[in-house]
């Protein structure tokens, strides 16, 4: 059922800067709340949500996986939650444990981790502790804009770089050139990567689905600056939604190319869970002209479904529409250059910290 003309205006000056355009109750809470409009216009007087971070005191800082279609088995998460507000990020649903909706509230009721570097430090201490690369930004954005305050992000790579640790970091934040001076370091003994991600050149489509992300301008600056100073640079086109950013796919990795990175891959939009729903709305909302076509799509791509979680199908899907992207992106990546090589991360330079009352080597 359609909402009357006033109250969704309200609703949209309230969410105004945002992605999700709803704020429904997690799938665990007992209660299932929604705003309505009483008729006595109460909906006017509501303040746009703003950003509140909460810090959490970690109880460990690595997080472990075992996926096989992930190419890291290992990472760390400086926050929950993440203020670019992307509609499609998978990390969404991972809201609803903390007792918050997938939507609106991932957006703006955050969690910072301030002891996470002291956390690291011990974990790399561990005797059974093997070095193996580790992931930042595998679940929320490591440079999203509260970094700016928290730094937690620059005090991870500052312990990971004393101790000659390997790091990949994916961000579409053009915040990373802040850490350079860390990651030149890294990058020239082998210890370091980035990816960012590039999912449309087009500023007005980017804000639309990123709203508080760095502009494409921005990102494609952060590519060239990291490449000037030695850093091995990767793009992910990441998500790829049909019929609405797939025909930028050879124009990205040419320009992305042309601005020094080496690497590129991409990921397929998946809509598990909560997002099926936000990403159906912010879509009817943004552009009703093509959302059925873009479901469409995006359905014969999993077998009917708006998703599909099996290894390898999840980020790719199937069908003919499916390996004509991968096709287009195979062809486009070699005529620019991209995939050449792939940088390989050392980790046989690692350095374990010294336990507490542990005498330290003379060697």
């Amino acid at each position: 059922m359609q909402q009357p003309r006033d109250m969704a205006m309200v609703q949209r000056e309230q969410r105004r800067g945002r992605g999700a355009r709803s704020n429904r109750s997690g799938r665990y809470e007992a209660e299932q709340r929604e705003a309505f409009d009483d008729g006595w216009e109460s909906l006017s007087e509501v303040e746009a949500f703003k950003t509140e971070v909460q810090e959490e005191h970690a109880r460990t800082a690595i997080t472990t996986n075992n996926s096989p279609d992930i190419s890291f088995d290992q990472s760390i998460n400086p926050y929950r939650g993440c203020e670019h507000g992307c509609i499609y990020c998978y990390a969404r649903p991972a809201h609803c444990y903390m007792g918050l909706s997938a939507g609106i509230d991932f957006e703006t009721k955050l969690f910072a981790k301030p002891n996470a570097p002291e956390l690291l430090e011990r974990e790399l201490a561990d005797p059974a502790y093997v070095p193996k690369t580790i992931a930042l930004g595998s679940n929320t954005d490591p440079y999203q804009p509260i970094e700016k305050h928290y730094r937690i992000t620059r005090g991870i790579l500052q312990v990971l770089a004393r101790h000659d640790h390997p790091v990949g970091i994916v961000t579409k934040s053009a915040s990373i050139v802040r850490d350079i001076d860390i990651l030149a370091e890294m990058a020239a003994k082998g210890l370091a990567k980035v990816a960012i991600s590039v999912t449309t050149l087009d500023r007005r489509l980017a804000r639309q689905m990123e709203p508080r992300a760095s502009t494409p301008p921005k990102r494609l600056g952060a590519i060239a600056e990291l490449s000037a100073a030695g850093i091995p640079t990767a793009v992910l086109v990441a998500p790829i939604i049909p019929a609405l950013n797939d025909s930028e796919i050879e124009k990205i990795l040419e320009t992305v190319a042309g601005c020094g990175a080496r690497e590129a891959g991409y990921v397929l939009l998946r809509l598990p869970l909560e997002i099926k729903t936000l990403f159906r709305e912010w879509l009817e909302t943004e552009f009703p002209d093509r959302a059925a076509r873009v479901i469409s799509i995006l359905q014969s791509m999993h077998n009917g479904k708006d998703y599909e979680a099996d290894w390898g199908i999840r980020q790719r899907g199937r069908g003919p529409y499916a390996r004509q992207i991968a096709m287009r992106f195979r062809l486009a990546a070699k005529r620019f250059g991209l995939n050449e090589r792939h940088d390989r991360l050392r980790c046989d330079l690692f350095q374990r910290p010294t336990q507490p009352g542990e005498q330290m080597s003379l060697l």
